[in-house]
Protein backbone atom coordinates (compact mmCIF):
# COMPACT_ATOMS: atom_id res chain seq x y z
CA UNK A 1 0.00 0.00 0.00
CA UNK A 2 2.79 2.55 0.72
CA UNK A 3 4.73 1.99 -2.80
CA UNK A 4 0.93 2.49 -4.34
CA UNK A 5 0.43 6.07 -1.90
CA UNK A 6 4.44 6.66 -3.68
CA UNK A 7 2.91 6.43 -6.84
CA UNK A 8 -0.07 7.94 -6.76
CA UNK A 9 2.34 10.94 -5.29
CA UNK A 10 4.47 10.54 -8.56
CA UNK A 11 1.24 11.03 -10.88
CA UNK A 12 0.88 14.33 -8.70
CA UNK A 13 4.28 15.39 -9.61
CA UNK A 14 4.09 14.12 -13.85
CA UNK A 15 1.00 16.35 -13.86
CA UNK A 16 2.38 19.34 -11.89
CA UNK A 17 5.65 18.99 -13.99
CA UNK A 18 3.56 18.79 -17.43
CA UNK A 19 2.11 22.25 -16.74
CA UNK A 20 5.35 23.73 -16.04
CA UNK A 21 6.81 22.57 -19.34
CA UNK A 22 3.73 22.38 -21.80
CA UNK A 23 3.61 26.71 -22.20
CA UNK A 24 6.82 26.30 -24.05
CA UNK A 25 5.28 24.04 -26.19
CA UNK A 26 1.78 26.25 -26.91
CA UNK A 27 3.12 29.56 -26.66
CA UNK A 28 2.94 30.45 -30.18
CA UNK A 29 -1.20 29.48 -29.66
CA UNK A 30 -1.28 30.95 -26.84
CA UNK A 31 -0.03 34.03 -28.07
CA UNK A 32 -2.34 34.21 -31.41
CA UNK A 33 -5.61 33.68 -29.33
CA UNK A 34 -4.76 35.94 -27.03
CA UNK A 35 -3.55 38.40 -29.82
CA UNK A 36 -0.52 39.25 -27.88
CA UNK A 37 3.25 39.11 -28.85
CA UNK A 38 5.18 35.62 -28.32
CA UNK A 39 7.31 38.29 -25.89
CA UNK A 40 4.45 38.80 -23.68
CA UNK A 41 3.04 35.20 -24.12
CA UNK A 42 7.28 34.65 -22.58
CA UNK A 43 6.29 36.26 -19.59
CA UNK A 44 3.46 33.61 -18.53
CA UNK A 45 6.74 31.73 -17.89
CA UNK A 46 8.31 34.19 -15.94
CA UNK A 47 5.60 34.32 -13.68
CA UNK A 48 5.53 30.73 -13.12
CA UNK A 49 9.11 30.62 -12.76
CA UNK A 50 9.26 33.38 -10.41
CA UNK A 51 6.31 32.03 -8.38
CA UNK A 52 7.99 28.90 -7.63
CA UNK A 53 11.35 29.84 -7.41
CA UNK A 54 10.21 32.66 -4.38
CA UNK A 55 7.01 31.35 -2.79
CA UNK A 56 7.80 27.94 -2.45
CA UNK A 57 10.31 28.33 0.32
CA UNK A 58 8.23 30.74 2.27
CA UNK A 59 5.25 28.72 1.83
CA UNK A 60 6.91 25.52 2.75
CA UNK A 61 8.52 27.15 6.26
CA UNK A 62 5.36 28.53 7.07
CA UNK A 63 3.51 24.86 6.95
CA UNK A 64 6.58 22.98 7.94
CA UNK A 65 4.82 21.94 11.16
CA UNK A 66 1.66 20.52 9.22
CA UNK A 67 0.81 17.37 8.57
CA UNK A 68 2.51 16.54 4.90
CA UNK A 69 -0.61 15.02 3.82
CA UNK A 70 -2.42 18.06 4.73
CA UNK A 71 0.03 20.48 2.78
CA UNK A 72 0.22 18.38 -0.22
CA UNK A 73 -3.58 18.22 -0.62
CA UNK A 74 -3.83 21.92 -0.30
CA UNK A 75 -1.04 22.49 -2.56
CA UNK A 76 -2.60 20.24 -5.47
CA UNK A 77 -5.76 22.52 -4.49
CA UNK A 78 -4.52 25.67 -5.07
CA UNK A 79 -3.16 23.72 -8.47
CA UNK A 80 -6.17 22.75 -9.39
CA UNK A 81 -7.60 26.32 -9.15
CA UNK A 82 -4.89 27.86 -11.12
CA UNK A 83 -5.86 25.67 -14.10
CA UNK A 84 -9.24 26.25 -13.69
CA UNK A 85 -8.38 29.88 -13.79
CA UNK A 86 -6.35 29.43 -17.10
CA UNK A 87 -9.32 27.95 -18.53
CA UNK A 88 -12.00 30.96 -18.13
CA UNK A 89 -9.32 33.69 -18.30
CA UNK A 90 -9.90 35.68 -21.21
CA UNK A 91 -7.82 38.54 -20.32
CA UNK A 92 -3.70 38.83 -20.11
CA UNK A 93 -3.73 40.09 -15.91
CA UNK A 94 -6.38 36.58 -14.93
CA UNK A 95 -3.54 34.64 -16.89
CA UNK A 96 -0.60 35.72 -14.97
CA UNK A 97 -2.63 35.38 -11.70
CA UNK A 98 -3.16 31.57 -13.00
CA UNK A 99 0.35 31.06 -13.47
CA UNK A 100 1.51 32.01 -10.33
CA UNK A 101 -1.31 30.26 -8.40
CA UNK A 102 0.16 27.33 -10.46
CA UNK A 103 4.13 27.77 -9.98
CA UNK A 104 2.88 28.39 -5.98
CA UNK A 105 0.82 25.18 -5.81
CA UNK A 106 3.32 22.86 -8.40
CA UNK A 107 6.48 24.25 -6.29
CA UNK A 108 5.07 23.57 -2.78
CA UNK A 109 3.66 20.06 -3.64
CA UNK A 110 6.96 19.51 -5.71
CA UNK A 111 8.83 19.78 -2.31
CA UNK A 112 6.48 17.93 0.12
CA UNK A 113 6.10 14.89 -2.87
CA UNK A 114 9.85 14.00 -2.45
CA UNK A 115 10.01 14.62 1.52
CA UNK A 116 6.59 12.56 2.08
CA UNK A 117 7.94 9.35 -0.51
CA UNK A 118 11.18 9.12 1.40
CA UNK A 119 8.90 9.39 4.82
CA UNK A 120 6.73 6.88 3.41
CA UNK A 121 9.68 3.86 3.09
CA UNK A 122 12.11 2.45 5.55
CA UNK A 123 15.64 3.79 4.75
CA UNK A 124 17.12 1.79 2.98
CA UNK A 125 14.49 2.29 0.26
CA UNK A 126 14.52 6.07 0.31
CA UNK A 127 16.53 6.28 -2.79
CA UNK A 128 14.06 4.46 -4.94
CA UNK A 129 10.68 6.22 -3.51
CA UNK A 130 12.54 9.88 -4.09
CA UNK A 131 13.48 8.56 -7.73
CA UNK A 132 9.64 7.37 -8.67
CA UNK A 133 9.28 11.54 -7.86
CA UNK A 134 12.33 12.29 -10.47
CA UNK A 135 10.78 9.74 -12.92
CA UNK A 136 7.23 11.53 -12.72
CA UNK A 137 9.59 14.47 -13.65
CA UNK A 138 11.18 12.72 -16.60
CA UNK A 139 7.89 11.50 -17.67
CA UNK A 140 6.48 15.23 -17.73
CA UNK A 141 9.72 16.08 -19.90
CA UNK A 142 9.37 12.91 -22.34
CA UNK A 143 5.32 12.20 -22.28
CA UNK A 144 3.05 14.62 -21.09
CA UNK A 145 4.49 18.05 -23.37
CA UNK A 146 4.11 15.87 -26.47
CA UNK A 147 0.91 15.27 -24.98
CA UNK A 148 0.12 18.70 -24.42
CA UNK A 149 1.04 19.79 -27.61
CA UNK A 150 -1.43 17.44 -29.30
CA UNK A 151 -4.48 17.93 -27.36
CA UNK A 152 -3.78 21.96 -28.28
CA UNK A 153 -3.76 21.04 -32.07
CA UNK A 154 -6.87 19.07 -31.61
CA UNK A 155 -8.58 21.48 -29.02
CA UNK A 156 -6.93 24.33 -28.41
CA UNK A 157 -4.81 25.39 -25.57
CA UNK A 158 -7.03 25.70 -23.05
CA UNK A 159 -7.73 22.10 -22.92
CA UNK A 160 -4.66 20.80 -21.85
CA UNK A 161 -5.69 22.74 -18.36
CA UNK A 162 -9.21 21.39 -18.52
CA UNK A 163 -7.32 17.73 -18.76
CA UNK A 164 -4.69 18.42 -16.13
CA UNK A 165 -6.77 20.42 -13.64
CA UNK A 166 -9.41 17.04 -13.81
CA UNK A 167 -7.44 14.88 -13.42
CA UNK A 168 -5.26 16.43 -10.45
CA UNK A 169 -8.56 16.66 -8.74
CA UNK A 170 -8.74 12.83 -9.13
CA UNK A 171 -5.24 12.58 -7.56
CA UNK A 172 -6.20 14.92 -4.67
CA UNK A 173 -9.37 12.74 -3.99
CA UNK A 174 -7.24 9.50 -4.40
CA UNK A 175 -4.32 11.60 -1.78
CA UNK A 176 -7.81 12.22 1.12
CA UNK A 177 -8.51 8.46 0.77
CA UNK A 178 -5.51 6.91 0.46
CA UNK A 179 -2.88 8.26 1.88
CA UNK A 180 -1.97 7.87 5.91
CA UNK A 181 -0.80 10.74 8.28
CA UNK A 182 2.66 12.24 7.14
CA UNK A 183 4.40 14.21 10.44
CA UNK A 184 5.71 17.07 9.18
CA UNK A 185 9.29 18.64 10.21
CA UNK A 186 10.46 19.00 13.83
CA UNK A 187 9.08 21.92 15.27
CA UNK A 188 11.72 24.71 15.41
CA UNK A 189 11.31 28.84 14.69
CA UNK A 190 12.35 30.10 11.07
CA UNK A 191 15.38 31.29 12.73
CA UNK A 192 16.48 27.66 13.74
CA UNK A 193 15.43 25.96 10.35
CA UNK A 194 17.36 28.95 8.43
CA UNK A 195 20.36 27.86 10.68
CA UNK A 196 20.40 24.87 8.74
CA UNK A 197 20.75 25.91 5.53
CA UNK A 198 24.13 27.44 6.85
CA UNK A 199 25.60 24.44 7.95
CA UNK A 200 28.61 23.74 5.81
CA UNK A 201 27.69 20.45 4.41
CA UNK A 202 24.57 21.80 3.60
CA UNK A 203 25.89 25.14 1.76
CA UNK A 204 28.45 23.86 0.12
CA UNK A 205 25.83 21.00 -1.05
CA UNK A 206 23.72 24.01 -2.33
CA UNK A 207 27.01 25.35 -4.12
CA UNK A 208 26.72 21.83 -5.80
CA UNK A 209 23.32 22.01 -6.54
CA UNK A 210 23.57 25.44 -8.30
CA UNK A 211 26.93 24.42 -10.19
CA UNK A 212 25.22 21.58 -11.48
CA UNK A 213 21.68 23.13 -12.78
CA UNK A 214 23.68 25.96 -13.84
CA UNK A 215 25.77 23.37 -16.60
CA UNK A 216 22.85 21.69 -16.96
CA UNK A 217 21.20 24.77 -18.34
CA UNK A 218 24.26 25.92 -20.43
CA UNK A 219 23.46 22.67 -22.73
CA UNK A 220 19.69 22.09 -22.28
CA UNK A 221 18.67 25.75 -23.16
CA UNK A 222 20.22 25.60 -26.47
CA UNK A 223 19.77 21.37 -27.10
CA UNK A 224 18.04 22.48 -29.92
CA UNK A 225 20.04 24.27 -31.98
CA UNK A 226 23.23 21.97 -30.90
CA UNK A 227 21.25 19.28 -32.51
CA UNK A 228 20.21 21.62 -35.54
CA UNK A 229 23.66 23.16 -35.96
CA UNK A 230 26.40 20.86 -34.82
CA UNK A 231 24.63 17.28 -35.01
CA UNK A 232 22.96 18.13 -38.44
CA UNK A 233 19.41 17.45 -37.54
CA UNK A 234 16.13 18.35 -39.29
CA UNK A 235 12.98 19.19 -37.66
CA UNK A 236 11.85 15.30 -37.23
CA UNK A 237 15.40 13.93 -36.11
CA UNK A 238 14.74 16.79 -33.63
CA UNK A 239 11.71 15.30 -32.23
CA UNK A 240 12.58 12.03 -32.35
CA UNK A 241 16.07 12.79 -30.61
CA UNK A 242 14.79 14.89 -27.80
CA UNK A 243 12.19 11.93 -27.29
CA UNK A 244 14.68 9.15 -27.02
CA UNK A 245 16.90 11.81 -24.85
CA UNK A 246 13.82 12.08 -22.79
CA UNK A 247 13.47 7.90 -22.18
CA UNK A 248 16.87 8.35 -21.31
CA UNK A 249 16.35 10.58 -18.65
CA UNK A 250 13.45 8.48 -17.03
CA UNK A 251 15.68 5.63 -16.91
CA UNK A 252 18.44 7.86 -15.17
CA UNK A 253 16.40 8.96 -12.50
CA UNK A 254 15.35 5.72 -11.54
CA UNK A 255 18.99 4.42 -11.87
CA UNK A 256 19.83 7.30 -9.69
CA UNK A 257 17.35 5.78 -6.81
CA UNK A 258 18.61 2.45 -7.40
CA UNK A 259 21.93 3.58 -7.21
CA UNK A 260 21.49 5.54 -3.58
CA UNK A 261 19.91 2.44 -1.88
CA UNK A 262 22.55 0.22 -3.10
CA UNK A 263 25.71 2.72 -3.11
CA UNK A 264 24.49 5.58 -1.21
CA UNK A 265 24.23 8.75 -2.02
CA UNK A 266 27.34 10.51 -1.80
CA UNK A 267 28.70 7.77 -3.86
CA UNK A 268 26.36 7.83 -6.42
CA UNK A 269 26.35 11.89 -6.74
CA UNK A 270 30.58 11.42 -7.64
CA UNK A 271 29.93 8.78 -9.76
CA UNK A 272 27.43 10.59 -11.96
CA UNK A 273 28.51 13.82 -11.94
CA UNK A 274 31.95 12.19 -13.28
CA UNK A 275 29.72 10.77 -15.80
CA UNK A 276 28.12 13.74 -17.08
CA UNK A 277 31.68 15.25 -17.24
CA UNK A 278 32.98 12.48 -18.71
CA UNK A 279 29.79 12.71 -21.65
CA UNK A 280 30.52 16.53 -22.58
CA UNK A 281 34.05 16.05 -22.44
CA UNK A 282 33.82 13.55 -25.10
CA UNK A 283 31.11 15.18 -26.85
CA UNK A 284 32.96 17.84 -28.68
CA UNK A 285 35.10 15.42 -30.54
CA UNK A 286 32.67 12.97 -31.69
CA UNK A 287 30.20 15.85 -33.22
CA UNK A 288 30.49 15.50 -36.60
CA UNK A 289 29.44 11.61 -36.48
CA UNK A 290 25.55 12.37 -35.65
CA UNK A 291 25.31 8.72 -33.79
CA UNK A 292 28.03 9.29 -31.88
CA UNK A 293 27.01 12.80 -30.27
CA UNK A 294 23.38 11.37 -29.69
CA UNK A 295 25.01 8.88 -27.73
CA UNK A 296 26.94 11.01 -25.50
CA UNK A 297 23.61 13.73 -25.20
CA UNK A 298 22.25 10.31 -24.03
CA UNK A 299 24.61 9.40 -21.32
CA UNK A 300 24.88 13.05 -20.15
CA UNK A 301 21.22 13.00 -20.09
CA UNK A 302 21.23 10.03 -18.14
CA UNK A 303 23.46 10.84 -15.53
CA UNK A 304 22.54 14.37 -14.67
CA UNK A 305 18.79 12.67 -13.98
CA UNK A 306 20.27 9.80 -11.72
CA UNK A 307 21.92 12.82 -9.84
CA UNK A 308 18.83 14.08 -8.71
CA UNK A 309 17.57 11.36 -6.46
CA UNK A 310 20.73 11.52 -5.03
CA UNK A 311 21.77 14.47 -3.66
CA UNK A 312 17.83 14.93 -2.45
CA UNK A 313 18.17 12.25 -0.33
CA UNK A 314 21.68 13.68 0.09
CA UNK A 315 19.76 16.63 1.80
CA UNK A 316 17.01 14.40 3.98
CA UNK A 317 19.42 12.82 5.52
CA UNK A 318 21.95 16.22 6.10
CA UNK A 319 18.67 17.57 7.93
CA UNK A 320 16.11 15.39 8.92
CA UNK A 321 14.37 17.67 11.38
CA UNK A 322 14.30 20.32 8.45
CA UNK A 323 14.32 18.68 5.05
CA UNK A 324 11.22 20.27 4.00
CA UNK A 325 12.69 23.31 4.31
CA UNK A 326 15.90 22.52 2.84
CA UNK A 327 14.17 21.05 -0.13
CA UNK A 328 12.19 24.39 -0.41
CA UNK A 329 15.88 26.34 -0.38
CA UNK A 330 17.30 24.27 -2.81
CA UNK A 331 14.27 25.00 -5.01
CA UNK A 332 15.40 28.13 -5.32
CA UNK A 333 18.91 27.63 -5.84
CA UNK A 334 18.13 25.52 -8.63
CA UNK A 335 16.19 28.04 -10.30
CA UNK A 336 19.08 30.51 -9.14
CA UNK A 337 21.57 28.36 -11.49
CA UNK A 338 19.39 27.63 -14.38
CA UNK A 339 18.66 31.29 -14.87
CA UNK A 340 22.64 31.71 -14.48
CA UNK A 341 23.69 28.98 -17.11
CA UNK A 342 21.12 29.62 -19.62
CA UNK A 343 22.27 33.19 -19.41
CA UNK A 344 25.65 32.43 -19.71
CA UNK A 345 25.29 30.05 -22.22
CA UNK A 346 23.52 33.35 -24.36
CA UNK A 347 26.22 34.83 -23.69
CA UNK A 348 28.93 32.46 -24.66
CA UNK A 349 26.63 31.63 -28.56
CA UNK A 350 26.58 35.77 -28.82
CA UNK A 351 30.67 35.49 -28.52
CA UNK A 352 31.39 32.58 -30.39
CA UNK A 353 28.16 32.68 -32.94
CA UNK A 354 28.08 29.66 -32.28
CA UNK A 355 26.83 26.46 -29.69
CA UNK A 356 29.47 24.27 -30.45
CA UNK A 357 31.31 25.36 -27.35
CA UNK A 358 28.49 24.68 -24.41
CA UNK A 359 29.42 21.16 -23.83
CA UNK A 360 33.24 22.35 -22.93
CA UNK A 361 31.39 25.14 -20.19
CA UNK A 362 28.63 23.21 -19.08
CA UNK A 363 31.80 20.79 -18.16
CA UNK A 364 33.37 22.81 -16.39
CA UNK A 365 30.97 24.00 -14.52
CA UNK A 366 30.64 20.20 -13.76
CA UNK A 367 34.12 19.72 -12.65
CA UNK A 368 33.35 22.76 -10.42
CA UNK A 369 30.38 21.12 -9.00
CA UNK A 370 32.39 17.25 -8.06
CA UNK A 371 34.81 19.63 -6.23
CA UNK A 372 31.95 21.53 -4.24
CA UNK A 373 30.70 17.43 -3.57
CA UNK A 374 33.60 16.14 -2.16
CA UNK A 375 34.48 19.14 -0.18
CA UNK A 376 30.69 18.52 1.00
CA UNK A 377 31.02 14.97 1.77
CA UNK A 378 34.49 15.87 3.45
CA UNK A 379 32.70 18.51 6.11
CA UNK A 380 30.00 15.73 6.37
CA UNK A 381 32.31 12.90 7.64
CA UNK A 382 34.06 15.85 10.02
CA UNK A 383 30.55 16.83 11.57
CA UNK A 384 29.74 12.92 12.03
CA UNK A 385 33.17 12.55 14.01
CA UNK A 386 32.40 15.26 16.33
CA UNK A 387 29.30 13.79 16.92
CA UNK A 388 30.96 10.73 17.71
CA UNK A 389 32.98 11.80 20.05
Amino acid sequence: MRRLNVYVIALGAFLTGTAELAVAGVLPALADDLRISIAMAGQFVTAYSLAFAIGTPVLVTLTSRMGRKRVMIGSLAVFVAGCALTCFSAGYVPLLVARVLLGLGAGVYSVVAVSSAARLVPPDKMGGAISAIGFAFGSALTLGVPLGIAVTEAWGWRAIFSVLGLVSLLILLALVRMLPPIAGDDPAPFRAQLRATREPAIFSGFVLSFLLCAGNALLLTYLTAYLNDILSLDASGIGAAMFVLGVFSMIGSRAGGFGVDRWGANRTIAITVALSMGALAVLPAVASASIAGLVMLALWMFSLFATAPALQTYFIRQAPGAADFVLGFNTSVIHLGTAAGAAAGGALANAASTVSYHPWLAGLTYVLGLAAACLSFSLQKRKAHRRVR
